[in-house]
């Protein structure tokens, strides 16, 4: 064998020995975290307790990990981009979503996709700055997606992930637990997030609770078995809560079509119409409640990111939104239409009372 033979062997060999490596690296570093993980919980709200037939704002944001400029659009998706910008626009889009919930100032806010250090963000701790927008609510994080470091897509490696789901409140929050939901299985599973919901329970002056149901389902992929096993153990255990007399909220992204018809059908996986046939009795979309004018005149909650956004062009739906069980009445449901400046999501309030039913 020549020298620029045995050079290209030697090449080829090394090359073929690092993609072995970095594909051992993946797998042997990939793991879920247990299900049923309390939460550690931050302790800064006034001690007074919910009541009934008193009204109480929540709110949801996906903020999209400060990424989502209008500009921007995701590879996942067909677009270009894997990467936030630059640290400087992270934070820009960032204050600009905790801003924008701080001045509705609910007594609940759910944030989704929110990192602590990764490197789509360029390591901004992003729950780090929105707790200066809620010094006096306790809060709690749940982590949903601790990867190791992706070189997916190759021309912007997505990177090294820690990222999750935080709940913010006005009123003492007395645990919070992290539910596991069912994934993906095989090399699929290392793109998605480690799929969660946190379960936040905050106690009502007659001795029941208010469970407030965080969730951020899957979105990717076209498996219907995980679609429908996600959907099953989250409903599952809002009912067993319900069945205690607890009353029930769950909001979060839903990645279904939250409304009941889709304006433009069935063409993106994350995109089908939620299944309320799955709903045990007594549980309701929140957004049923609306009347048909109401609907019609709420702004959609996500844009698809093929295309930077363009409000003629740009596919958009609603998979935000919230869940409520018989003993939780909705007053008032709105999508506030920000043009997607911050993200690729548009942020939701949801107005409830609770009401006392014999289950």
């Amino acid at each position: 064998m020549g020298r620029k033979k045995k050079i290209a062997a030697l090449c080829g060999g090394i090359a073929v020995a690092a993609v072995i490596g970095y594909a051992a690296y993946v797998l042997l570093t990939y793991h879920r975290i247990p299900d049923g993980k309390e939460t550690g919980i931050e302790k800064k709200a006034e001690s007074h307790v919910l009541k009934e037939e008193q009204s109480y704002t929540v709110s949801s944001y996906n903020i999209g990990f400060g990424a989502y400029t209008p500009e921007f659009t995701f590879f996942m998706d067909g677009g270009k981009q894997s990467v936030a910008e630059s640290p400087e626009s992270v934070v820009a889009c960032v204050k600009g979503a905790g801003e924008e919930i701080a001045e509705i100032a609910p007594d609940f806010a759910l944030f989704q996709e929110v990192d602590l250090d990764s490197t789509r963000s360029h390591h901004i701790n992003e729950y780090g700055m929105l707790k200066e927008f809620f010094p006096a609510q306790d809060t709690t994080f749940a982590v949903n997606y601790d990867s190791a470091y992706l070189m997916v897509p190759p021309w912007e490696p997505h990177g090294k992930s820690l990222s999750g789901m935080a709940v913010f409140s006005s009123y003492p929050i007395e645990s919070a637990i992290r539910r596991s939901l069912p994934i993906q299985e095989g090399f699929k599973k290392l793109l998605d997030l480690d799929r969660c919901y946190q379960v936040v329970k905050i106690p009502v002056e007659n001795g029941k609770y208010l469970c407030l149901y965080h969730v951020h389902l899957s979105a990717y992929g076209h498996d219907d078995s995980v679609r429908a096993g996600q959907i099953g153990m989250l409903t599952a255990d809002m009912q067993a809560e319900r069945e205690k007399g607890n009353y029930v909220v769950c909001g979060g992204d839903f990645n279904h079509e939250m409304r009941e018809k889709s304006q433009e059908g069935e063409a993106y996986s994350w995109a089908h119409i939620f299944p309320r046939e799955m709903l045990p009795e007594g549980f309701t979309v929140a957004m049923d409640t609306l009347t048909e004018e109401q609907k019609a005149d709420m702004p959609q909650s996500t844009r698809y990111t093929d295309i930077p956004y363009d409000p003629e062009t740009s596919f958009q739906a609603t998979v935000d939104g919230f869940l409520i069980s018989d003993n939780v009445v909705c007053e008032s449901l709105e999508v506030i239409d920000t043009g997607y400046e911050f993200s690729d999501h548009n942020p939701l309030v949801m107005t409830f009372q609770l009401k006392e039913i014999s289950k």
